[in-house]
C-alpha cells in the first residue's frame, strides 16, 4: 500500500508538472489528485525538491519504456524505428492540443539554471537517452541504412537537440510543421549524406 500511494503521488505530479511546471506545481494539488492525505506527503519525500528529482526518475522510465516499445520492434529497421518514434510523438502531441512536450526538456528549461541537482539528474536522464538512440543509429549504419561516414554520438547529440527546439517551435506555432522539418532534414538528409549524394550523380 505504501509503494502504491507513492506511485500515485509520482503519477500525479508528473501530470501536474507538465501541465504546470515545477516551480507552479502546488503539493496540496498533487496530492488531492493523487488520494493522498496531505501529511502523508513528507513520509514519501524528504522536501518538495526531493519529490521533483523522483518525478524526473519516473518521467525517464516512462520516456525509455515508449523508446523501448519502438526499438524492440522486429518488423521494422533500425532507421524505421527512429523515425516512428517521433512520429508517434509527434502526433500525440498535436492530438494533445500542443501543450506538455518533453517532460525532460520542459524541466531542463525551468530548473537548469536554478538547481544543481536537477541539472545533474536532467543531464544523466538526457545522456541515457540518446546513448539508446546512438545504439539504433549504430544498428542502422551496419545495416548501410545511413551514411557510414556518420558519427553516431553526434548525430544522437544533434537528434535529440533538434528534437527539443521543433517541439518549441511546435508549442508556439500550433502545427506539426516544425516536425516536419525535423523529419525531412534528419531523416532524408543529415543521415543519408554522401549515400544521397551519390544516388544523385547517378
Amino acid at each position: 500500500m505504501k509503494t502504491e500511494a507513492k506511485t500515485r503521488i509520482l503519477k500525479s505530479g508528473a501530470a501536474v508538472i507538465l501541465e504546470k511546471g515545477f516551480l507552479d506545481a502546488g503539493l496540496a494539488e498533487v496530492l488531492n489528485k493523487a488520494g493522498v492525505p496531505k501529511g502523508s506527503f513528507y513520509f514519501y519525500f524528504k522536501s518538495k525538491e526531493d519529490f521533483g528529482l523522483q518525478v524526473v526518475d519516473y518521467f525517464a522510465e516512462r520516456l525509455a519504456e515508449t523508446a523501448e516499445r519502438f526499438y524492440r520492434e522486429e518488423t521494422l529497421t533500425p532507421l524505421e524505428r527512429i523515425r516512428g518514434l517521433y512520429r508517434k510523438q509527434a502526433e500525440a502531441f498535436q492530438k494533445n492540443g500542443f501543450l506538455g512536450g518533453c517532460p525532460i526538456g520542459n524541466l531542463a528549461l525551468e530548473m537548469g539554471d536554478r538547481h544543481p541537482e536537477f541539472r545533474k539528474k536532467l543531464e544523466g536522464v538526457i545522456r541515457d537517452l540518446k546513448e539508446k538512440l546512438k545504439g539504433q543509429l549504430e544498428l542502422a549504419r551496419e545495416r548501410g541504412e545511413i551514411d557510414p561516414a556518420v558519427d553516431t554520438a553526434e548525430a544522437a547529440d544533434f537528434i535529440f537537440n533538434s528534437w527539443e527546439g521543433a517541439l518549441l517551435r511546435m508549442k508556439v506555432m500550433h502545427s506539426l510543421a516544425p516536425y516536419e522539418v525535423f523529419d525531412r532534414m534528419v531523416f532524408e538528409r543529415l543521415l543519408k549524406g554522401s549515400k544521397r549524394r551519390k544516388r544523385g550523380k547517378s
